[in-house]
């Protein structure tokens, strides 16, 4: 058992939720902050929650009350004005401050693979990632002016069995068992790194308390390289259909659902593959072990053990049908 206490700002995520239990099965002392709201993934028995409005400073210094933690991971800081009220409200107070970032941060489109943490940032098509950017350029620059005891984690697209990885969400799924054609961005050739949350989670608890991790920058992701033909394929086997796949370019689904766009272009339309080096070394014996079609399996499972979780969105199927019709080749 560890003495360690850690602090998580959020902790019910996709990917929060999965570094949580895997901080209380290492023994750590595990507390959560948040709004405390009801979640698809509920915190382990032994952690300690707190509620609190994490964009009230007031709110979170009435919570956390007297309450010292020697690492904080901030799950919940998306601009730099989110980081800055984490800093006022635990500078000086911590050993350890673990900000998740993003892999969308790096160069878009890379110059070079595969991408190492040296990669330079810089995302020109979205505006969550340049947010990001700057929150990190942030925390640098506190790290070499004062000493801030930060660690700096990327993620990419990390997933759970509540979380279906395609534009869309489950609504492809549906369309795919009833026989209707989905999109698939470019020619579905460009290659994707998924990573099972579980998986991540082994990762980034071996950086928690790690004092090597202090002034450091990581990402996790599987080492599995799939083109997302092979992830559509791979969701419609496990959801016992048969796909077809309309191949639509990017600027394209843009032009018609610019959200979906932005998260093409900025980010998923580009292969991108991950040298995951630093992280093995930094926490040595670690692997990625889910592959995606177990993964796939896991979603689709857990979808249809309830019928409220399959939910479909109009404006996602409209879109689809429509794109479907302008481009697929008769």
């Amino acid at each position: 058992m560890s003495d360690l206490r850690i602090l998580f700002i959020g902790g019910t995520g996709v990917i929060s939720s999965a570094c949580v239990s895997s901080a209380v099965e290492a023994g750590f002392d595990v507390s959560v902050v948040n709004r405390g709201t009801t979640s698809a993934r509920p915190t382990p028995p032994e952690v300690s929650t707190f509620a609190a409005d994490v964009r009230d400073p007031a709110s979170m210094s009435a919570a956390l009350a007297g309450r010292n933690f020697d690492v904080v991971v901030d799950f919940l800081s998306f601009t730099p004005e989110h980081v800055r009220a984490t800093l006022s409200q635990f500078r000086g107070r911590i050993g350890q401050l673990v900000f998740i970032s993003s892999a969308s941060t790096y160069q878009t489109p890379p110059t070079r693979l595969p991408i190492v943490e040296s990669t330079p940032l810089g995302n020109p098509f979205w505006q969550y990632s340049r947010d990001k950017i700057a929150c990190e350029d942030l925390l640098v620059a506190e790290y070499r002016e004062s000493g801030l005891p930060v660690t700096i984690v990327r993620p990419s697209h990390t997933y759970d069995a509540t979380s279906v990885p395609v534009s869309g969400g489950w609504t492809v799924i549906e369309r795919m068992r009833r026989g209707a054609a989905v999109v698939v961005h470019g020619d579905g050739t460009s290659l994707w790194a998924l990573t099972h949350h579980t998986d991540f989670a082994r990762a980034f608890t071996g950086l928690l308390g790690n004092p090597g991790a202090i002034g450091e920058s990581y990402h996790i992701t599987s080492d599995e390289t799939l083109s997302w033909n092979q992830i559509v394929g791979m969701l419609a086997d496990a959801a016992g259909a048969e796909p077809e796949i309309v191949h639509v370019p990017s600027d394209a689904i843009a032009s018609v659902d610019p959200g979906w766009g932005a998260s093409l272009l900025g980010d998923k339309a580009h292969s991108m593959i991950f040298d995951n080096s630093r992280i093995k070394a930094a926490v040595p014996g670690w692997q990625a072990t889910v592959p995606f079609w177990r993964g796939a399996k896991e979603i689709v499972a857990w979808h249809d053990a309830d019928a409220d979780r399959r939910v479909i969105d109009p404006g996602v199927d409209d879109a689809m049908d429509r794109l479907v019709k302008a481009y697929r080749v008769t």
